[in-house]
């Protein structure tokens, strides 16, 4: 494999560092000691500077989906649980529904919510010091966090959601 294409795959195997390059905030000098590229420095750097003029510039989303807190949440077992349950979010073994319990969800519904704003807010969240019990995306996207967390964690999600790459990037 070429020096150039050992370093964009070096890159893409760090999506922090193919980020920082999209927005034009990364040094390729340091990017260049970072990965574990064989060669020159000067000559990893100069192919992640044409690797970077090479990717779609960072833009935001248009439109930032409108993200909900709702509390009472709590993990119910699914085999045993009533129809009365307010079904919220399975993933494993674990589900969730509101019924009164201690924990805390976030729900957001819009366009373009995919496994990329997942990501994106709970990258931002676990920046934040907050760890999610649960999360998940399919028709929306559903984070489920201790009571206590809530609040600060709607603000992360909120603020998350609104930087999200477009989907296209």
């Amino acid at each position: 494999m070429s020096l150039a294409g050992e370093t964009r795959a070096a890159v893409d195997d760090h999506p922090f560092l193919r980020r920082a390059l999209r927005a034009g905030v990364a040094n390729h000098a340091a990017v260049a000691r970072f990965l574990d590229v064989d060669g020159d420095e000067d000559a990893v750097a100069a192919a992640v500077r044409r690797y970077a003029e090479d990717l779609p510039a960072l833009e935001r989303r248009d439109a930032t989906p409108r993200v909900s807190m709702s509390s009472g949440i709590s993990e119910v077992d699914g085999d045993t649980a009533t129809g009365e349950a307010d079904w919220l979010l399975a993933v494993g073994d674990a589900s969730f529904a509101r019924d009164g319990g201690s924990l805390t969800a976030l729900v957001a519904a819009g366009e373009g919510l995919d496994s990329r704003a997942l990501a994106h807010s709970l990258e931002r969240l676990h920046a934040a010091d907050i760890d999610p019990v649960a999360a998940g995306v399919a028709d929306g996207l559903a984070v489920v966090v201790e009571r206590r967390d809530g609040a600060d964690a709607l603000r992360v999600v909120e603020d998350a959601l609104a930087s999200v790459p477009d989907r296209s990037q």
